[in-house]
Formats: structure tokens, sequence, C-alpha cells
């Protein structure tokens, strides 16, 4: 049934161009927010237009539709991991030296609190008190009524550990200072330790 029009008024027409082939690749690249990149020509067989998108290219900045980028995707395809054979050439001595004096003043502390606890431990037995029985009735005359004093003490434990401490902080520093120039020396002569370092899988 034809629709009636008022007088005056004329009625036009508007055909709406088709989009196809490149310009529908292009226009659905914007509309999604994506770098526009180069098609291929439309097939006449089919109808159809395959947009590639470069996502192996990290410095073009395209992503391919649908898939999100990973750092294996980055690399380059067909290799693994870089590696690289890297030489140990020098030691510095004078940071070597205070290393070392870092962990033997650590070592020195942790040697303290393992002393205390083996005398706690053995003080709790009675093992110290037999001991001092012993060293008091061998040393000391069965006429001496004097009281004298014990042969292990807290005192004393402590005091020879101290001084045990002191002389390992003492020897390990110089021997691990000694042993950076040793290793400088041969591998000056022999080449230096190699060692491999690689990227993360």
């Amino acid at each position: 049934m034809p629709v009636s029009q008022p007088p005056g008024e004329t009625t036009v027409s508007v055909e709406r161009p088709a989009v196809t082939g490149t310009g529908a690749a292009r226009l659905f690249a914007e509309g999604a927010g994506l770098p526009t990149a180069a098609t291929t020509p439309p097939n006449t067989g089919q109808g159809r237009t395959t947009v590639h998108l470069d996502a192996g290219n990290p410095s073009s900045g395209a992503m391919r539709v649908g898939a999100a980028a990973t750092p294996s995707a980055l690399r380059r395809p067909g290799r693994g991991p870089r590696r690289a054979n890297l030489q140990i050439k020098r030691f510095d001595p004078w940071s070597v030296l205070k290393l070392s004096l870092v962990l033997s003043v650590a070592l020195f502390f942790v040697w303290l609190v393992a002393v205390g606890v083996l005398y706690a431990v053995l003080d709790g037995m009675g093992v110290w008190d037999k001991l001092n029985g012993i060293s008091s009735e061998i040393l000391q005359p069965a006429d001496d009524g004097g009281a004298s004093d014990p042969l292990i003490s807290a005192g004393r434990v402590f005091g020879v550990a101290a001084i045990i401490g002191a002389v390992n902080i003492v020897l390990f520093s110089a021997l691990a200072t000694v042993g950076a120039f040793i290793y400088n020396v041969s591998a000056d002569l022999a080449g230096g330790l190699e060692v491999t370092l690689a990227e993360r899988e």
C-alpha cells in the first residue's frame, strides 16, 4: 500500500556505499583501537579479506588480534634463551678483605651463641659439677680445706671461646685476602674461572 505524502515534499533515496576489501579491514582495525597494517587484495572467488597483523616484530608495535603479547613471543623464533660465557679475571683484595671481616664477625657471634647453648645444656645435666669435683680431688691435697675456684666456670668457658673467635677472625680475613692475591696471579697465567649466564626460560 503506498504511503501518502504531504504536498510540497519530495522523497530522495540515498544508496549506502558498500565497504569491502581493504577499506573494511582498515575500518575494523581503527574501530578496535589497533594499528592498521597491510592487507591482502580481496579474493574474488570467496569474497573475504584476510588481515595480517605482525606480532613477531616488537618494534612495529602491532599485535595479533585475540592474542596477548608474551615474553616468549617477543624472542627470536627457533632459538632458546640467550647465553653468555664469562671469565672471572680478578678479585679486588680490598673488597675481599671487607667482606671476609663482616662474615668473620658474624661467625664470631654465632660461635659465642653456640658455646653458650652447649654450656647451658651440659650444666643442666650436671657434667660440669662432676668434672669440677674430680679435678678438685686430684689437684687439691686432702688436708687442704680452703675453697678454690672451680676448674670449669662460665667466665672461663666464654673467655676461652672469645679468644678462639678473635683468632679465627684474624686468620679468616688474612687467608681470604691472600687467596684473592693468589687467584689474581693464577688468572693472569692460566685464565680465570669460566661462568655461563643464561636468560630464564
